[in-house]
C-alpha cells in the first residue's frame, strides 16, 4: 500500500499542486475568521454570517454547469492559474470594509472571488487522476484531504489569534498573496489532459456549451451509481447550516477572553483536526477497494449526526471542540470517498463537468441550510444548542437513504477508469529544466 508522503516525495506533478494547495488553503482560512468576524463586529447578526456562507456556496451552484464545460474543454492547468490570479486581486478588495454601511463591498467581493473558485475546485479535482497511478489515487486524494483540513486547522486557529491582535487587514493581505503563490506553483506543473471532444454542430449551443452540457447531463442519467455517488455531498449540505453554528458558538456560547475570532478559530481548528483524520485512519484500517469506499458512507452520516448532538451537550469550550473534531472525523470520510469512487468511475471527457454539477448541488444545499439556520437562530427564537441538536439529528436521513440505496446497488459495468499515464521521472526532470 503506497504512503501518501511516497506519493508527495516521488509525484512531482502532484507535490506541486499539493504546495499550490497548501499555501492557498491556509490564507483562506485567516480570510474565513477574519471575514466572519468581521461581519459579527460591524452587525452583530448570525444572518449577516449566513448571507456571507450563502455567498461562499451560491455562486458555485449559479457558475458550476458553466465551469464544468470549461473545465473539460480547456487546458486545466491554465484554468487554475487563472481562478488563482482572480481571487488573489478580489480578496484585496475587502481591505475597503471599514463600517457597516460597506458590508455590502465584502458580499460583493467574495461572490467574485468564490466565482473562480467555481472554476478552480473541479479543475482541481479533475486533473488527480490524470498525475497519478492508480495506486496513488486514494493516498493523492487523503494527503489532499489532510492537507485541506491541516490548514484549517492552522489558518482558523493562527487566524483567529492573529485577527483578535493583530486586526483583520494582515489576514485578508496574506489570503490574496497565498492564491498568488498558489499560481506560481501551478505554472511549473506539466499536466497531460484529453480535452472533450466538441460536437460538430456550429453556432450558438457549441460555443455557449449548451451542447457539452447536455451531454453531460445524459452521461449522468445513464449511469446511476454516478449519479448517486453525486449526491453525497449534497446529503452533507442539507444539514450545512452546522458550519454556520460553529461561528455562531464561538460568539455567543464559547467566547475566548470576550473576543469573537478566537473562539470560532478554536472550533474551526478542531473541525480541520477530525477532517484530516478521517480519511487517513480509514484507509490504513479499511484500505481502498471500491466497495469498502461504498459501505463506509452510509455510518459516516451517522457518526457526523452523533457527535453534532454531542456538541449541542457540551458544557465547555474543550468538550465542544472534540466533538466538532469527532463529527468532522465522519464527514471527510463522505468527501473523500465519494471523491475517489467518482474519480475511478468517470471518464476523463466527463469529470470536469461531473465534479462541478457535484459542487453546484452541495453549495445550492448548504446555502439553503444556513439560511434556515440563521433565520432559526435570529427571528425563530432557537439557540445554537437547539439548532445543533436538530441538525444533528438531520444527517440520519441521508445516511438511511444511501443504506437503503446501496443494498440495491448495481455494479458498474464499465470498468474503473485508470487514471491517464504519468509521465516517467526522466520526462519529469526535463519538464522541470525547462519549465
Amino acid at each position: 500500500m503506497i504512503r501518501p508522503s511516497t506519493v508527495l516525495r516521488t509525484n512531482r506533478n502532484f507535490r506541486l499542486l499539493f504546495f499550490g494547495q497548501a499555501i492557498s488553503q491556509l490564507g483562506d482560512w485567516f480570510n474565513s475568521v477574519a471575514v466572519f468576524a468581521l461581519l459579527l463586529d460591524l452587525t452583530g447578526s448570525a444572518t449577516a454570517v449566513a448571507w456571507m456562507m450563502i455567498v461562499q456556496f451560491l455562486p458555485m451552484a449559479i457558475v458550476g454547469p458553466f465551469a464544468g464545460v470549461v473545465v473539460d474543454r480547456v487546458d486545466r492547468r491554465k484554468v487554475m492559474i487563472a481562478a488563482d490570479v482572480i481571487r488573489g486581486v478580489m480578496v484585496l478588495g475587502l481591505l475597503l470594509v471599514r463600517r457597516a454601511d460597506q458590508v455590502w463591498m465584502a458580499y460583493l467581493v467574495m461572490t467574485l472571488a468564490v466565482s473562480a473558485t467555481a472554476f478552480f475546485e473541479p479543475a482541481r479535482t479533475a486533473t488527480i487522476p490524470n498525475i497519478t497511478s492508480a495506486e496513488e489515487l486514494m493516498p493523492a486524494n487523503a494527503l489532499s484531504s489532510a492537507t485541506w483540513s491541516a490548514m484549517l486547522a492552522i489558518g482558523a486557529s493562527v487566524g483567529g489569534l492573529i485577527t483578535a491582535l493583530s486586526g483583520r487587514e494582515w489576514a485578508f493581505v496574506m489570503n490574496a498573496a497565498s492564491f498568488f503563490v498558489s499560481a506560481i506553483f501551478i505554472s511549473r506543473t506539466h499536466i497531460p489532459h484529453t480535452p472533450a471532444v466538441a460536437p460538430e454542430r456550429r453556432g450558438f449551443r457549441r460555443v455557449s456549451g449548451i451542447d457539452d452540457l447536455i451531454e453531460g447531463l445524459r452521461y449522468v442519467r445513464s449511469h446511476s451509481h454516478v449519479a448517486a455517488l453525486m449526491f453525497v455531498k449534497a446529503g452533507w449540505g442539507l444539514a450545512g447550516g452546522v458550519l454556520l453554528l460553529l461561528t455562531i458558538f464561538g460568539q455567543r456560547v464559547f467566547p475566548v477572553a470576550g473576543t469573537t475570532a478566537a473562539g470560532i478559530g478554536v472550533l474551526y481548528g478542531a473541525r480541520g483536526i477530525g477532517a484530516g483524520l478521517g480519511p487517513i485512519a480509514l484507509r490504513w484500517i479499511l484500505g481502498q477497494a471500491p466497495t469498502t469506499l461504498r459501505a463506509s458512507i452510509g455510518p459516516a452520516y451517522f457518526v457526523v449526526g452523533a457527535f453534532y448532538v454531542a456538541l449541542a451537550l457540551s458544557p465547555v469550550l474543550p468538550l465542544a471542540a472534540l466533538a466538532v473534531l469527532c463529527a468532522h472525523f465522519g464527514g471527510s470520510i463522505l468527501w473523500v470517498f465519494s471523491t475517489v469512487l467518482l474519480q475511478m468511475e468517470v471518464p476523463d471527457r466527463f469529470r470536469g463537468r461531473v465534479f462541478a454539477a457535484e459542487l453546484a448541488m452541495v453549495t445550492l444545499t448548504s446555502s439553503i441550510s444556513s439560511y434556515m439556520t440563521a433565520y432559526a437562530l435570529d427571528h425563530a427564537g432557537w439557540s445554537p444548542r437547539s439548532m445543533a441538536l436538530l441538525l444533528g439529528t438531520l444527517f440520519c436521513v441521508p445516511g438511511t437513504l444511501w443504506l437503503l440505496m446501496l443494498s440495491r446497488w448495481k455494479e458498474s459495468k464499465e470498468p474503473p477508469q485508470t487514471p491517464d499515464a504519468v509521465p516517467s521521472a526522466e520526462e519529469e526532470e526535463l519538464e522541470g529544466r525547462i519549465g
